[in-house]
């Protein structure tokens, strides 16, 4: 069943679905630059999960052949997404779930997705845990997010933009997914970081047993 804090965000994301591609055509050049999203869906393969699609802005970017699955806490938002991916030809499994309860069954996908969602996730430790439940071993979890800056100056700013935007759009900005994907126990491939350390793109894999 869906926390207060989840129906709280649905509304939010809900009611921000129609300005939500606008509003990242203008801040995400210049937070995260334009290549990101093609660089991280260019690694995804065979059996994919999308966490969190939004209205869809990786869709162009996934290599001929993925199989892609999504999830989205937002209706207005998979609406979008559904949309989008009917304009680009794509057949992708478009479904309404939380983050934190993945309605699949144990090691069903390939590769997971995450970008720009952790943030904003009720749970991203849960989300997390959740991500390795339904990746096979050898599987990659490939993510993106802005988070706590390692500039002790942008992380001050960080957490006092933080009280007004955990409010306004369920969205964390001092959160660090690095080191709960090792305790989920992932194996990290690599973590870089870009822009005084406020976003890091990384790369984790689920150890085969």
């Amino acid at each position: 069943m869906s926390t207060d804090a989840t129906a709280h965000n649905r509304r939010l994301w809900d009611r921000m679905a129609p300005s939500y591609d606008r509003a990242m055509r203008r801040c995400e050049p210049l937070m995260f630059g334009r290549d990101v999203r093609p660089l991280v869906c260019a690694e995804a393969g065979g059996d994919v999960l999308e966490v969190a699609i939004g209205t869809g802005l990786n869709l162009p970017y996934y290599p001929p052949g993925v199989r892609l699955t999504a999830v989205d806490l937002s209706p207005a938002m998979l609406a979008a997404a559904r949309t989008r991916a009917a304009d680009l030809g794509l057949a992708a499994d478009l479904r309404e779930a939380e983050a934190e309860r993945l309605p699949f069954a144990d090691a069903s996908f390939d590769t997971v997705v995450a970008t720009l969602s952790l943030c904003s996730v009720v749970d991203d430790r849960a989300a997390i845990a959740e991500m390795h439940r339904v990746l096979r071993p050898g599987g990659q979890l490939l993510l993106l997010d802005h988070v706590a800056a390692t500039n002790p100056i942008v992380l001050a700013l960080q957490r006092l933009l933080e009280r007004f935007t955990v409010r306004t759009a369920g969205d964390y900005q001092t959160r660090h997914p690095l080191p709960l994907v090792e305790r989920a126990g992932f194996t990290v491939r690599y973590s870089h970081r870009s822009k005084l350390g406020m976003v890091e793109r990384l790369a984790a894999v689920k150890p085969a047993t």
